[in-house]
């Protein structure tokens, strides 16, 4: 057996390096490092309750907004807030356009590019997938980077920017829109949709949402001459739709309140759907730089770092487990969660995949820019964004939201008026977590066992496309 270490990765945020331990040509096991401390949770203690919107969304300059909607929820919660039925719409609006935009910067600058790479020179479609997604020179960037920054205009009217905005408050948003911005804001929309539906899928989008098999997505994608049909048509002709299983567990928070519940369900698919119950939720540090010893809720949680190192460690991360067992979090799993027959389709036939991940995100691009064009009429001129906040002597609460990445929790406790607690569990915290104290790998550990590697590999192509199916975000990892 041979040790392989994969890393550090371009293209991610943060430090990430994978160690494969290689035998007869095959992965036998993968340990997932992240190297990088930075320590939000401990700058937080003894600050200001309202400080947190200031600081954690400095985690991550791509999920800003995620951070800030996680934040603003535990801040509600532990003060017993509601939300103005305005706030909770432009809420949606802003969590919905960071969301679909980090979609689409993965699919055109994090994921795409490594279908140009030299290893794929041979194949038919080398040519064309090169020219189209190189990086920094494909054709691709020229066409979504101007798309991107339009339908960011979103964030301007109702965030004030982006990212590390200060509109998303515990009482819902600061900013209330007037009557002309609510027809520019439709006309930002509605300029996106036409990129949308004639570059990245050559169709309409409620077309691509209604897919519903596997064999109905390769006749749509044989069909059409766009950048995701491009897609699907390689990652079948490399076997991707096979490529990159994990637990065939997935867990969402839920995602965009709604009047009775949320757009994207929530809860835990393991062959069948279960409640959400977030007391079943903690976090293990048996293979972290950490110190503690049995695995902890987040509510009594705890981020000791040990500069010293500790046997069997070998990351910052820590190991979050739901009721014990290793989950996947992502688009997949909230399409899964929401019963999209496509995603339940692909589940089903050959578990995740690389291919039903990617294929998850852009069915929520396709779902929710239409769902934003509601929100958005939704949205009653003069009435109240914002419910006022008075800061709790005392107090828990918990933020749970979805960012593009997966499931993002915030939880936090206050003391005479100060933060006494906050603990943060990110998306990529729950994909590229270590080992438990039972030994069980985390979610992209798994999805890599089994890898074909050839002798001459030091950095295996379909090493990269598993692990950027999962969309690693290392700095929120760690945060």
């Amino acid at each position: 057996m041979t040790r392989l270490v994969v890393g550090p990765f371009n293209r991610v945020e943060g430090d990430l390096e994978v160690a494969l331990d290689v035998a007869d040509g095959r992965v036998r096991s993968a340990e997932v490092s992240s190297s990088l401390y930075r320590g939000f949770e401990a700058m937080l203690v003894g600050k200001e309750p309202l400080d947190a919107l200031v600081i954690v969304p400095r985690i991550c300059g791509i999920c800003s907004v995620a951070q800030s909607a996680a934040a603003a929820l535990a801040l509600a919660d532990a003060a017993g807030l509601e939300t103005p039925r305005n706030g909770r719409l432009a809420k949606n609006l802003i969590q919905a356009c960071e969301n679909v935009a980090d979609h689409l910067t993965h699919f055109y600058c994090f994921f795409m590019p490594d279908f140009a790479r030299e290893a794929y020179a041979g194949q038919p479609w080398h040519a064309a997938t090169a020219k189209r997604f190189q990086a920094v020179s494909g054709t691709a960037l020229a066409d979504f980077l101007p798309a991107r920054n339009g339908f960011l205009r979103v964030m301007g009217y109702l965030a004030g920017k982006w990212p590390h905005t200060l509109a998303l408050q515990p009482g819902g948003t600061t900013r209330a829109i007037t009557p002309t911005e609510k027809v520019r804001l439709a006309s930002v929309l509605r300029e996106f949709r036409a990129f949308l539906e004639q570059t990245v899928f050559a169709d309409t989008l409620e077309n691509f949402s209604a897919l519903g098999s596997p064999a109905a997505l390769q006749v749509w994608a044989q069909q059409r001459d766009a950048d995701l049909p491009r897609f699907v048509n390689t990652a079948l002709a490399l076997g991707l739709d096979r490529t990159g299983r994990a637990t065939d567990r997935f867990l969402s928070f839920g995602a965009y309140a709604g009047d009775t519940a949320p757009f994207f369900a929530s809860g835990l698919w393991a062959g069948a759907t279960q409640a959400l119950d977030a007391g079943r939720i903690v976090e293990d540090v048996s293979h972290a730089w950490l110190a503690g010893d049995a695995p902890l809720p987040p509510l009594d949680g705890e981020t000791r770092p040990l500069a010293d190192g500790k046997d069997g460690a070998y990351t910052w991360c820590k190991a979050p487990r739901y009721a014990g067992e290793v989950v996947e979090t992502g688009a997949l799993a909230r399409q899964v969660l929401s019963s999209h027959a496509l995603a339940l389709a692909q589940v089903v036939e050959h578990g995740g995949s690389v291919l039903a991940r990617v294929t998850a995100r852009m069915l929520e691009v396709a779902r929710l820019l239409p769902q934003m064009e509601n929100w958005l009429r939704e949205i009653e001129m003069g009435e109240s964004f914002c419910a006022q906040w008075t800061t709790p002597q005392q107090g828990t609460g918990i933020g749970l939201v979805e960012a593009a990445r997966g499931s993002l929790g915030h939880w936090l406790r206050i003391e005479r008026g100060r933060i006494a607690s906050y603990q943060i569990i990110a998306p990529t915290t729950w994909n590229f977590s270590p080992r438990d104290a039972a030994g069980q790998p985390g979610a992209l550990e798994q999805a890599l066992v089994g890898l074909p590697v050839a002798d001459d590999e030091k950095n295996p192509v379909l090493v990269q496309h598993v692990v950027r199916s999962f969309d690693p975000c290392m700095v929120c990892t760690v945060h």
